[in-house]
Formats: structure tokens, sequence, C-alpha cells
């Protein structure tokens, strides 16, 4: 068998709002086909026409070679492989980035092929099951304009959570700092607000994260606010200083009791080293299509393992990347929750329609995924309007932020 093709859609939600910090507004999904007619499917959370370019690019010279001329005539089957010969020969364009949040749409398509080939699900192939269920959180982000409106809303989808069967969510307690939606603005005092109503919401028996999404400068701003939360009995805090911070969050991880939570930005295992290791995190937060793909996230959960350290993947795409955060959370005994988005706690129509995964919710767990591959099934229909909406977009110059479209 040999990879024959890939195919880049870039695709766009018609209600792309710029002023909404949340990139379930985009994506690309990359399609790998063969000689023999089967086809892997993968996505990555990084601006789609960035991706696309690296993914399409040609190469130059043996350090710099173009991902997509890297795989047309390869054996499908040999993954890791092809991962090594991704990483390596683009090293001097790459190595951190897009680059490898490209690699990382490619290896899950892999992933995908070789599991349909041999008809077994991903995990197979990962290690095999660790565990008989999956805890899915419920990730709760409002897109409001105002700080009442997110505090209302951020309740009301907690409570909705709670009732529709979740034993877990996040709360993304964002109005302040570069993620702070449309605008809002608020003190640390009041985030502190935000928390207690969600907890008072949902009770005490039942788990609750939050992500404050770099909204702390250092890590003195950050101490002083976060210890007012021992109160709430919080499972993390997640990424609550800038990534590159590693001094901050040894710090933050150290002198405070509530663990916390970091990675949704890295780029390979090297990077998760540096968190792990001078950072002392407690979760390592692996986003598949970021990280490199299912390769590197499993290489991740090896590293984090060795060290004592929880597992749980960050997502933010569609039931493509639900599907593979399953399965890594399938062979990782130590993965606690996996990210979960289902369609009643959505703003985004991209999320909701673009794809669905074979998993289903019951008593706030998951069976683990069946059926070959990674078990996803493409809406085309759905699939060609949002790739009509970014060429659309692309075509009257209508970017995000206002420049013009590139000669």
């Amino acid at each position: 068998m040999k990879i024959s093709s890939i195919e880049c859609h870039v695709l766009l939600d018609p209600g792309c709002d710029i002023g909404a910090t949340s990139s379930a507004q985009d994506d690309i999904v990359v399609e790998i086909h063969t000689d023999e007619g089967l086809t892997g499917i993968g996505e990555t959370d990084v601006n789609p026409w960035i991706a696309a370019a690296c993914i399409e690019a040609p190469g130059t010279h043996t350090m710099g070679l173009g991902l997509k001329e890297m795989l047309i005539g390869a054996d499908p089957l040999d993954v890791e492989a092809l991962w090594e010969r991704m990483y390596v020969g683009t090293a001097m364009n790459g190595r951190r980035g897009a680059v490898i949040h490209a690699i990382g749409a490619l290896d899950m398509a892999l992933h995908d092929l070789r599991a349909k080939a041999a008809g077994k699900p991903c995990y197979e192939f990962l290690g095999g099951a660790a565990r008989d269920s999956i805890i899915p959180y419920a990730s709760l982000q409002p897109e409001v304009g105002s700080f009442e409106e997110y505090r209302e809303s951020l309740v009301a989808w907690a409570r909705k959570a709670r009732a529709l069967g979740f034993k877990a969510a996040k709360a993304e307690v964002t109005p302040c700092g570069p993620y702070a939606h449309k605008g809002l603005r608020a003190t640390h005092h009041q985030m502190t607000g935000v928390i207690r109503d969600v907890r008072d919401a949902v009770g005490m028996d039942f788990t609750l994260m939050v992500d404050v999404q770099y909204a702390f400068p250092d890590a003195d701003t950050c101490l002083s606010a976060i210890r007012e939360w021992r109160e709430f009995d919080l499972f993390f805090v997640e990424t609550p200083l800038p990534s590159d911070d590693l001094a901050g969050y040894y710090r933050v991880a150290t002198e405070q009791p509530i663990p916390i939570a970091a990675g949704e930005w890295l780029a390979t295992r090297f990077e998760f080293l540096d968190l792990m290791d001078r950072g002392k995190v407690q979760v390592a937060q692996p986003d598949i299509g970021r990280v490199g793909g299912l390769t590197e996230a499993k290489r991740v959960c090896d590293l984090a393992k060795i060290r004592g350290l929880t597992i749980v993947p960050h997502l933010w795409k569609t039931a493509i990347s639900i599907a593979a955060a399953a399965h890594l959370a399938a062979a990782t005994p130590h993965c606690a929750f996996i990210e979960f988005l289902p369609a009643e706690l959505c703003e985004s129509g991209l999320r909701k329609e673009l794809a669905t995964a074979n998993l289903e919710m019951k008593d706030g767990k998951l069976s683990l995924p069946a059926g070959p591959g990674l078990g996803v099934t493409l809406n085309r229909e759905a699939m060609a309007r949002f790739e009509e909406e970014a060429s659309r977009r692309w075509a009257t110059n209508r970017s995000f932020s206002g420049s013009a479209k590139p000669a």
C-alpha cells in the first residue's frame, strides 16, 4: 500500500467573529488517500491557511522538505517512521510551532489509516486498552459581551452539563488576560466570585476544573489570586501564566495546593520535558494535533507516567480531535479525563456539524471507541459549506485582521 494523494480542507464557520477568542471557528481537515482506496483523516488546531501552506509548500533543500512531498508514495502503515521523516526533513523550517501542528494533523490521519487497514481501533496501536471506560468533562466557554452575561451563561451551562449526566466540567473563567472574550474586562476578585457561583451551581460532589487562559502576568499576581480558590476543591487550574514562564510555573505549582495544568500550546515532547521538569506542573495537557499527532502525544504520556504526573488531553476542535483523545485515553491509565464538547454545550456550528464520533456517554462515562480507525464520520455536505466559506473570505480579502491577502 502507498500514499497516493493528500487533501487539505481549509474550513471556516460562517458565524466567525474575531472578537471571540475561540479557534472552534476554523479548522483544517487533512485526508490521506492510498492506492488501495483507504483514507485517513486528521485535524489540528492552528490557523488553517498556515497549516495548509506547511503541508503543501514544496521543499527547497534536504533539511527543508515539503511534508506532502515526503509522504506521497510512502508506506502509510509505517507511522512512527514517517513522523521521524517529517520531523527531520523539516527541521530547518520547523521543529516547533505551525510545522509541528501540521505534522500533527497528518500523523492523526496516518494512525486512522493504519488502524482502518487492520480493522482495529487506533488505541490497539497505542499500547492497547488500559481501562474499560473514559471519563469526559464538559468544557464551558460562553461567548457573550458583558461580564454579567458571561457569569450567568457559565453558571447556566454548568447546570446543564450536570443535567446532561456529566460528572465533571471545566469553567473557562477568562474575563481578563489575552483570552478575554469580546472585550470582557474584570478583576481577579470578580473571577473568584464566578468560580464560587459555578461551584454552588454544581455542588461539591462534582469535579470542577478552572481554565484562566494565561490571565496572570506573573507568579506573584497569580498566587495572590488563586490562594483564595482553595475552598472550591478544584481538580486543577489551567494555564495561569504565559507558556514560556517556566520559573513562574515552578513557583505557582509548588507554593500553593491546587494542581496546575498546562501544555495546550506546546509542540513536541521536548517542550513538555521543560514544562514537567522545570515548570513542575502536576497535569500535562498535550493537544494531540498541536503536539505533533498521536505518535508524539503518546510519547508525552509515557514521559508523564515516569514522573508520576496526570494526563488530561486538551482539545478545542471537532469530533475528530475528540475521537483521537478518546483513543489516547483508552491506552493511557494515568489519563484522568478527556475534554468533551457535546453539541448542547457548543456555540460553533462547525464543531456541531462537521463530524461525528462513535462515542456515547452513559452514567458520566464513555465506552471505549469501537470500530476501525478513529471511528469518525465526516459530514461531507457540511464540510463543503465550511470550505466554501473559507474560500469566499479569502477571495474577498476579508481577513480577520483586516490586512490584505498576500500576493
